[in-house]
């Protein structure tokens, strides 16, 4: 079963591109909730090039790593990668108000459909805040 998720991030598309891709922004934005954070994140953003995030409650209590490999990428446009035995698609679409992304992944059995897809909603919305914070410290001239 797939789950499809999305959010509309208000800035241009190099901005939103780079933020999803740069390990930098993905400890940035890369956690579900306020207790987890990402401390520390690799991308080879390439076909056949491997990512990984690991990612761990702040308390220290568990922690995992979420990698996998590129299996397409379009740049501005399209990523898909597998890991762990499923795959996932992020499309980026600019629109009026901004780029459109939406990220469609294989369900696992471990947790509930609405699980999954409250915790990866979280996360897409927490980098789409990431991004508009990037966005209003750069001066608007420097944007175009």
């Amino acid at each position: 079963m797939n789950i499809t998720i999305q959010t509309i991030v208000h800035g241009p598309i190099d901005l939103v591109w780079r933020a999803y891709t740069s390990p930098e922004d993905i400890i940035q934005w890369n956690a579900a909730s306020d207790d987890w954070h990402t401390t520390s994140s690799s991308v080879e953003l390439r076909v056949g090039g491997a990512f990984s995030s690991r990612m761990e409650a702040k308390d220290g209590s568990f922690g995992f790593d979420f990698a996998g490999t590129y299996t397409k990428i379009i740049q501005n446009e399209l990523i898909e990668y597998d890991f762990f035995d499923r795959s996932a698609s992020v499309e980026f679409m600019q629109i009026k108000e901004g780029v459109k992304v939406r990220i469609t992944f294989v369900a696992e059995t471990e947790h509930s459909v609405a699980e999954q897809e409250e915790g990866w909603q979280a996360i897409l919305d927490k980098f789409a805040r990431h991004v508009e914070a990037i966005k209003a410290s750069i001066p608007s001239q420097a944007l175009s």
